[in-house]
């Protein structure tokens, strides 16, 4: 009986693997075959917690400015490449991230590109960017938007180099294989706006009575200064009461809606006061954090329990959350982090979920 139930199972093998065949040369494939792949127990990313240092980041930073010119370059960024899928240019499977470094006399020159770009200033103060029309002048925890298909160029009138986070939402346009770029015939883009315009029309909870936002559904903000996120900060440390996972946390929005400063990428500040033991979360959205003041540690927890990776960070230090991997910080002097997700495009998909526990 037995000799027969096997010779049956193995004609039926027989038979499945002729199939698989025969239907490949039509670009066919059975859905049972990978069905536990495509819609998982729960999400399983291919993305790996990591950490970058940024004592020892930057001496290739330097090196590299040393070897190439921000012209030659256009724009002279290491990449974040998470150690899951080294060779996609990505941190997370939806976002990129990148250090840019700009020397003092140095342009990066103007462009624009349908992908839209974040920058978060790490150390120097004085370079500026220009976008559409108008400069600001850049400063360490200064938040900084390029929206989508905007003329922007970088440039360094001071004596210390300058470095930022860069990141964009390059693996999203690719997915859409939306992505075109421009290289403007200038090399830096004409002036058309004093310096803080746009803050003085749209910063202060007010905004002008008539016609639309320049920028469609980014926001008409383009830089958000560190010293009103770190007041804000402050004032909610003093009369609010703490959050057991996230401290005090508070997002960027966009003054025209509420919502989120750019169509696909959120953006967040928080502090952790001395003494901060948080609790853990989970998110479906991947985070990207960069450390602004402070120390303090992140341990992280897989879906089933085993433990991701435990980091010490510091300041100037980058790290990086990969999907529903849980997220515990820790601070015994306090610190301050910016981060930033793909939350936008799964809020507006109806499918971005959390869990804090316990």
């Amino acid at each position: 009986m037995n000799t027969v139930a096997s010779t049956t199972t193995n004609s039926f093998q027989i038979a499945r693997e002729k199939l698989y065949r025969d239907i490949d040369s039509l670009n066919l494939t059975p859905l049972w075959e990978v069905l536990h792949n495509l819609v998982p127990v729960h999400p399983k990313s291919p993305c790996l917690p990591a950490l970058w240092r940024y004592e020892q980041v930057r001496p290739y930073l330097m090196r590299a400015g040393e070897l190439i010119t921000a012209e030659e370059a256009v724009r002279r960024v290491l990449i974040l490449e998470n150690p899951g899928i080294r060779g996609k240019s990505s941190i997370t499977q939806a976002l990129y991230a990148g250090l840019q470094l700009i020397l003092p006399g140095e342009v990066a020159p103007s462009h624009r590109h349908t992908q839209s770009a974040l920058r978060f200033i790490v150390e120097g103060s004085g370079a500026f960017t220009a976008v559409n029309g108008e400069r600001t002048t850049m400063k360490p925890g200064d938040f900084i938007i390029t929206p989508s298909w905007t003329w922007h160029d970088h440039g360094n009138e001071v004596q210390e180099p300058v470095v930022w986070l860069d990141g964009l939402d390059i693996p999203i346009v690719g997915l859409l294989d939306a992505g075109f770029a421009q290289n403007n015939p200038e090399k830096t883009q004409a002036l058309k706006n004093q310096e803080g315009s746009s803050f003085a029309r749209y910063g202060y909870n007010m905004v002008p009575v008539r016609g639309e936002g320049p920028f469609g559904k980014t926001s008409p903000i383009f830089s958000y200064p560190y010293e009103r996120s770190r007041e804000a900060l402050h004032q909610l440390e003093q009369c609010e009461a703490l959050d057991d996972w996230d401290g005090f946390k508070l997002r960027y929005v966009n003054p025209l809606t509420g919502g989120y400063p750019m169509p696909t990428m959120a953006t967040f500040m928080q502090r952790l006061p001395a003494g901060f033991s948080g609790k853990a979360s989970r998110q479906t959205d991947s985070a990207v954090y960069s450390v602004v003041e402070g120390s303090g540690s992140a341990v992280m927890t897989y879906a089933d329990g085993a433990e991701a990776a435990q980091f010490q960070f510091t300041a100037r230090d980058h790290f990086v959350v990969p999907s529903w991997v849980s997220l515990q910080l820790k601070s015994d002097p306090g610190c301050v982090l910016f981060s930033f997700s793909d939350r936008p495009v799964q809020d507006a998909l109806g499918i971005h979920q959390e869990e804090r526990l316990s």
